[in-house]
C-alpha cells in the first residue's frame, strides 16, 4: 500500500458523510468515521476493507508515520505517537497511532483550514475581551474534540487582526496556520522545532514573544513556566483536559508537592485571567453546538484561588453570580440553548454540571409556554383512606 493509495482511502472516507471531525482504523471493525458525533462505517468500492486486519492497520500507520525515526521510536517505546498528514489540496490531519492488544489503531482528527470566528463557533463575544488581555494565563479546557483549539484560534486571529505583536506558538501539530496580518506569528511544532512543551516553552522566554500559545499543560514543569512565563508580562494562553473551573484550578495545585500549596495558590491568583471550560452537545436534527463556561478573575475568585473553596464560596458559586462580569455556568447555557429550541430536555440534563439547577430552569420554560411539568396525572384525594384512618383514631383501645 503506498501514498497514492493511503490518501485515496482517507479522501474517500472524507466524502463517505457530511459533518466528518475523525476518521478511525481499528482491527476488527470496518473503517470508520465521526459524523456529528456518532461513529458511521464506510463502504469502499468492491467491498475493498470490509474488516481491518492487524497487517492493513500496521501498513496505514507506517505510510502515516512514513520513517520518521522519532515517530516510530514513540511508538515503540511508548505505545503512542503524534504526527499532522496533509491531503494535498483537501484537508489536514492531526493523527494518533497507538498499540492496543498486539495490533495498532490510528485515530485522524480533522484540521480546519480556515480560521474560524468567534461568531462561526457560536461562543459569547465576551469572549473577544481575552484579545484585549495584556499579561497573565488563559486556560482553554474540555475534553478531547470539545473544540478547544478552534476556541483559541479565534482569539489568536482578534490579535492577529489588532496587534503589531510577536505571537509564538508551541503545538502538537500545529492545526491552524496563521497569516502574517498586523501580528508576526511563529509557529512551532513539537517533535521538529521543539522536544517538550517545557522545553519549548523555556526557550519561548528568550524569543521575545508578547503572546504565547501552548498546545497543552501536561506537566508540572509546563505550567511553572507558564506561570513564570504571565508573571514576567506575557499573555500565555493554552489548554487542560478538566471540566470546570473548580476541577482546573485542582488539577494545578495537585500538580505540586502540598508544602508548595500555598505558594501555587498565591501565584495562580496572581496570574489566572480566564477560565473557559467547552462542552460539545448534540443538536435537534443532527450537527453539535458548543456549550461554555466562563470565569473571569476577580476578588472573589482570586480569594477562593488563595483560601480554597468553601460554602457559599464555590467556584460555581461565583460564576454564577459574575453575569454583570460576563461570567455564566454551564447550566445557563444550557436553559438557554434549550430555551431556544436548540437541544432537547433529555440532552439539557445529561450535559447538566447540576441538574436540579437545570430541571427548575427547564419547569420555568415549560410554564411560560403552558406546558405540562410533570407526568404526574389524575391526583384526588383518597377519602375511604382518610376515613379509615379517622375511625381508628377515635376507636376504643381494650
Amino acid at each position: 500500500m503506498r501514498k497514492p493509495e493511503i490518501d485515496y482511502i482517507l479522501s474517500t472516507m472524507l466524502d463517505s458523510h457530511p459533518n466528518v471531525s475523525d476518521l478511525n482504523f481499528t482491527v476488527g471493525k470496518p473503517a470508520q468515521v465521526e459524523s456529528a458525533g456518532q461513529l458511521v462505517p464506510v463502504t469502499f468500492e468492491n467491498n475493498a476493507i470490509e474488516t481491518l486486519t492487524p497487517f492493513q492497520t500496521e501498513i496505514i500507520a507506517m505510510n502515516l508515520i512514513n520513517s520518521d525515526r522519532r515517530l516510530t521510536e514513540n511508538l515503540i517505546t511508548g505505545g503512542s505517537c503524534d504526527l499532522s498528514y496533509a491531503l494535498p489540496e483537501k484537508a489536514r490531519f492531526r493523527v494518533n497511532v497507538f498499540s492496543q492488544r498486539g495490533s495498532y489503531s490510528i485515530v485522524l482528527r480533522q484540521l480546519a483550514t480556515r480560521i474560524p470566528t468567534l461568531a462561526d463557533l457560536k461562543l459569547p463575544e465576551v469572549l473577544s475581551q481575552i484579545a484585549e488581555e495584556k499579561n497573565g494565563l488563559v486556560l482553554v479546557t474540555g475534553a478531547t474534540g470539545s473544540g478547544k483549539s478552534s476556541t483559541l484560534a479565534a482569539i489568536l486571529d482578534i490579535i492577529n487582526e489588532n496587534k503589531a505583536v510577536h505571537v509564538l506558538t508551541l503545538e502538537d501539530p500545529v492545526e491552524f496556520a496563521h497569516p502574517h496580518k498586523k501580528a508576526t506569528f511563529n509557529q512551532r511544532e513539537m517533535g521538529i522545532d521543539f522536544d517538550t512543551f517545557a522545553n519549548g516553552l523555556r526557550a519561548a522566554l528568550r524569543q521575545a514573544p508578547k503572546v504565547i500559545l501552548v498546545g497543552e499543560m501536561r506537566d508540572r514543569e509546563t505550567v511553572e513556566i507558564g506561570m513564570t512565563a504571565a508573571e514576567t508580562g506575557h499573555l500565555v494562553l493554552s489548554t487542560l483536559h478538566t471540566i470546570d473551573a473548580g476541577q482546573t484550578i485542582n488539577r494545578i495545585i495537585g500538580m505540586f508537592e502540598q508544602e508548595e500549596e500555598k505558594q501555587v495558590r498565591i501565584r495562580l491568583a496572581d496570574t489566572i485571567r480566564w477560565i473557559v471550560s467547552q462542552r460539545l452537545l448534540p443538536k435537534i436534527g443532527g450537527g453539535r453546538i458548543a456549550v461554555v463556561e466562563i470565569m473571569k478573575t476577580n476578588i472573589r475568585v482570586k480569594d477562593s484561588i488563595l483560601n480554597g473553596e468553601s460554602e457559599g464560596k464555590t467556584f460555581y458559586d461565583i460564576i454564577d453570580t459574575g453575569e454583570a462580569f460576563g461570567m455564566q455556568t454551564f447550566d445557563k447555557a444550557i436553559i438557554k440553548l434549550y430555551e431556544e429550541g436548540q437541544i432537547t430536555e433529555e440532552t439539557a440534563l445529561a450535559y447538566a454540571s447540576k441538574k436540579p439547577i437545570v430541571g427548575r430552569g427547564i419547569d420555568m420554560i415549560k410554564a411560560k409556554r403552558g406546558e405540562k411539568t410533570t407526568p404526574i396525572e389524575g391526583l384526588k384525594l383518597d377519602r375511604e383512606y382518610e376515613k379509615k384512618m379517622k375511625e381508628q383514631q377515635f376507636k376504643p383501645k381494650i
